[in-house]
């Protein structure tokens, strides 16, 4: 039996945010022209793309630099503090030293200028893959390890709490033997 590849699963999710519609409508057409890039968002501002994001979660933000309401980089800021393996590309008519700058130092770095060709495109995005896939590995990698020292760091309470158990038995008639019994029978949980 021959199983399937479902090719959508394996297409990384793009939100594309500008304010101006000729620019959403070709960067979309851009990629469409990409095997392995599905766009699943198209906001007109930074405040859309930021929800669109909690609703969408793409892989990666194509945002316009300066758009009404939030820009684009205050935007990524905001997306990134909620999901910080989204990788984004700033696109902008202008390539100002402090705007690329700024957008460098929160995390960002993928630049286009206005207009850009689908090779630039596809070269930027394949840049922001190669990034995500470092970014996602350290956060599994920092996570596993967390995961691993709360276990631990479980069991070490629990057993202590089995010793202390052990030495109030010698002494049963203590209060403090029942309220750690009662801890026990009632199954300890590390506090939240």
């Amino acid at each position: 039996m021959t199983q399937t590849n479902n090719p959508q699963k394996d297409k990384l999710r793009v939100l594309i945010a500008d304010d101006f519609q000729e620019t959403r409508r070709n960067t979309r057409l851009m990629i469409s022209t990409l095997d392995n890039v599905e766009v699943v968002a198209i906001a007109s501002n930074g405040v859309q793309a930021v929800e669109m994001t909690q609703e969408h979660r793409p892989d990666i933000v194509i945002l316009d630099v300066n758009m009404p309401e939030m820009d684009g980089l205050t935007a990524f800021k905001h997306i990134v503090q909620e999901y910080p393996g989204t990788g984004c590309i700033i696109i902008s008519a202008e390539k100002s030293p402090a705007t690329v700058s700024a957008a460098m130092s929160i995390g960002i770095h993928e630049y286009l200028v206005k207009p850009f060709l689908v090779e630039e495109l596809e070269a930027s995005i394949n840049r922001v893959i190669e990034n995500l896939r470092e970014t996602r590995q350290k956060i599994a990698k920092f996570n596993k390890a967390n995961t691993n020292n709360l276990v631990y760091l479980e069991q070490l309470a629990h057993e202590y709490l089995k010793k202390v158990a052990q030495t109030i038995r010698l002494h049963r008639s203590s209060s403090v033997w029942r309220s750690i019994r009662n801890v026990i029978r009632a199954g300890w949980r590390p506090l939240p």
